[in-house]
């Protein structure tokens, strides 16, 4: 029972956090109430109060289990970058299935219910940036120093290597997306991906 009881909680804490997401992104922090969050998530007012104690906690856990979820998806893509393989191919994969994650729906959410809050709450940048970005360059600047040390690449600062491939692949999705108000075709964003690695290895290639 004890169990069942503790996988309960989970599931509860789970609908929360999705119901306050989808709250907090709809009607942005402070017009976010508890009782919505509560009735969206199919769960009392207090049980909401119980799991996170006030909005602004709430707020938080809602970016943090967000950032988890995020970090996951741009890892399992950086993973792809093993050494084996055709190097310009496989970045092409990796570089297009990071900017799927970067397009995906909930990331464009995140990003435009971040904007609208940090002014109030900057620390909810330290969780995106600490949580996620920051985490997943070094795992790509990691990657990126393996194939240098392996000669197929020439990056003397594998990080600075590694912010230059985000930035050729996220900064035409922007444009092209305008700020997330467009949906992007998949083709777009394998030309995307395409072009972010032709520049990249004009740069860095061994």
């Amino acid at each position: 029972m004890a169990g069942l009881t503790g996988r309960g909680r989970v599931d509860k804490r789970r609908a929360i956090l999705e119901a306050a997401f989808a709250v907090f992104a709809r009607e942005g922090y402070a017009q976010a109430r508890v009782d919505v969050i509560a009735a969206e998530a199919g769960v009392a007012k207090a049980t909401v109060y119980n799991h996170f104690g006030d909005k602004e906690t709430l707020l938080r856990e809602t970016f943090s289990a967000l950032a988890e979820s995020a970090l996951a998806r741009n890892m399992a893509a950086v993973e792809r970058l093993d050494g084996r393989g055709e190097l310009r191919e496989t970045l092409v994969d990796v570089g297009l299935r990071l900017v799927r994650c970067y397009c995906d729906e909930r990331s464009w959410a995140m990003r435009r219910l971040l904007a609208a809050e940090i002014g109030q709450f900057p620390d909810l940048l330290d969780i995106v940036q600490g949580q996620v970005s920051e985490r997943v360059t070094e795992a790509l600047a990691d990657r990126l120093a393996r194939l240098t040390l392996a000669g197929r690449l020439r990056a003397a600062d594998p990080l600075l290597a590694a912010e230059h491939f985000f930035a050729l692949l996220t900064g035409p999705v922007e444009t092209r997306s305008r700020l997330g108000t467009r949906a992007v075709p998949d083709k777009e964003l394998e030309d995307v991906a395409e072009a972010a690695v032709s520049t990249f290895l004009a740069a860095f290639a061994g």
